[in-house]
């Protein structure tokens, strides 16, 4: 990982994402995803996967543009990352 995405989405921006994208096949959980909370905004293309109990958002999922499972993992969320070793790039999601 040597890259994220910088989201000034509603959502990313207040909940601090940082986000790296992979297919969602490629994200294993430790987690069931029965015990995790789920919450749809505005579009409802995206799935914002939270943690009930503190309220972490570790990632998203939703459909790629070529039709594709995709998993947005928060880096923040990572342990061992050192996040000023990333290159990060906007991405205007407030617009869209």
């Amino acid at each position: 990982m040597d890259k994220a995405i910088d989201c000034n989405c509603p959502i990313c921006q207040k909940r601090g994402g940082l986000l790296w994208f992979a297919s969602r096949e490629a994200l294993t959980l430790e987690t069931p995803a029965p015990a995790m909370g789920t919450y749809t905004c505005n579009t409802h293309k995206l799935q914002h996967h939270f943690c009930p109990r503190c309220g972490i958002s570790p990632f998203r999922e939703g459909t790629g543009q070529a039709g594709q499972n995709m998993a947005a993992v928060n880096v923040r969320c990572l342990d061992g990352i050192d996040l000023t070793a990333l290159k990060i790039s906007t991405f205007d999601g407030r617009s869209k």
